[in-house]
């Protein structure tokens, strides 16, 4: 494991059981599930063994549900359609195979398969024929069945931009809302997990509790190491010093949310403002960009900008003032804050 990238925190999901359903050829002493309790030290991690076949997975995952009633379930890969059926729970599906046929027969996933993590039971490797190929698709062909409204906005997927093995995510989104992109590929490492899942743990954990956290505006200009007019392809494109390592520290504490130019006759200040932030934020900034010409009436207890917006509704940090130069200055004034 990336353990640079690696902290935990105690107060995600504390007290709250998350059920981690793994993918094909796994098993529930995968590398993800080491991540989830080293990140999660306060959450219980259930990841059972999942056999083979895909009736008894289901089975065994909706007894284990009923049994143990999960806060969260976290699919991925094949898991990822397994947990897409399992209606009523807080779900995020990471690369899910929908159409886990289609990938198997794709990627050469027949024949003798080993087992890439150790299993309970011993077993280390198991065979792939037609009918087992054919159980598979019978099971992954019940997507989306019973889903209503409210269980629809209860579901996240993540799809890597990188992934070769599934794309999945235009259909996902025909029936779901929260599809988001993050970057990575299939196989999630620490620093996707990072970066990406935890966002979504942290979202869904805080409406759980309702929990409110003081809320951050950062105007999209003070993320940019030169100021163009917006966000662009050519020169002023990269991202200021200790932008993202910023970013990362003020959403641990703070309902953090940036702030673009609306669109105007000039179309491509939203498009490339979007291609930015997907680019250099990702998934922090899903759900969570502002698309105004008019900031004085944001209301929120911070606004960090360089324009000078006159807002009244929120403390202004104006960013390569004096007293704050560089992102580090944005840091250390939050650190002393401490979460306020």
């Amino acid at each position: 494991m990336e353990n640079q990238y690696v902290k935990q925190f105690p107060e995600l999901m504390k007290g709250k059981t998350v059920l981690y359903v793994h993918g094909f050829a796994s098993s529930g002493q995968s590398g993800t599930v080491t991540r989830l309790r080293t990140v999660l030290p306060e959450a219980r991690i259930i990841a059972p063994d999942l056999p083979v076949h895909p009736e008894e997975a289901m089975a065994l995952l909706r007894q284990t549900c009923e049994q143990e009633k999960p806060s969260l379930i976290i699919g991925t890969s094949m898991g990822g359609m397994y947990a897409e059926q399992l209606r009523g729970y807080d779900r995020i599906l990471c690369n899910p195979a929908l159409q886990i046929a289609d990938t198997m027969a794709a990627h050469g996933m027949t024949g003798t398969q080993t087992f890439q993590n150790p299993r309970q039971d011993g077993v280390q490797t198991f065979y792939v024929d037609k009918a087992l190929v054919k159980e598979y698709r019978t099971v992954s062909e019940r997507r989306f069945e019973g889903l209503d409204e409210e269980d629809s906005r209860r579901v996240y997927g993540l799809f890597g931009d990188k992934d070769d093995q599934v794309d999945t995510m235009g259909l996902f989104s025909e029936h779901y809302p929260q599809a988001v992109s993050f970057h990575g590929e299939h196989r999630m490492d620490d620093r996707s997990f990072m970066h990406s899942v935890l966002p979504v743990i942290r979202w869904i954990d805080d409406r759980q509790e309702g929990r409110d956290r003081p809320i951050i505006y950062i105007g999209i200009e003070a993320g940019l190491s030169s100021l163009p007019p917006a966000p662009s392809k050519g020169r002023g494109n990269e991202p200021a010093s200790s932008f993202q390592k910023a970013v990362r520290f003020l959403i641990e504490r703070y309902q953090v949310y940036f702030v673009c130019p609306a669109p105007t006759s000039t179309s491509h200040v939203y498009a490339d403002s979007v291609a930015w932030l997907q680019e250099y934020v990702n998934v922090p900034a899903w759900g969570h960009t502002i698309f105004t010409n008019q900031r004085h009436l944001l209301y929120g207890d911070y606004l960090i900008e360089r324009q000078d917006s006159h807002s009244e509704l929120a403390t202004r940090l104006e960013f390569g003032s004096d007293q704050f130069k560089t992102w580090e200055d944005i840091i250390s004034y939050f650190e002393l804050l401490g979460g306020q």
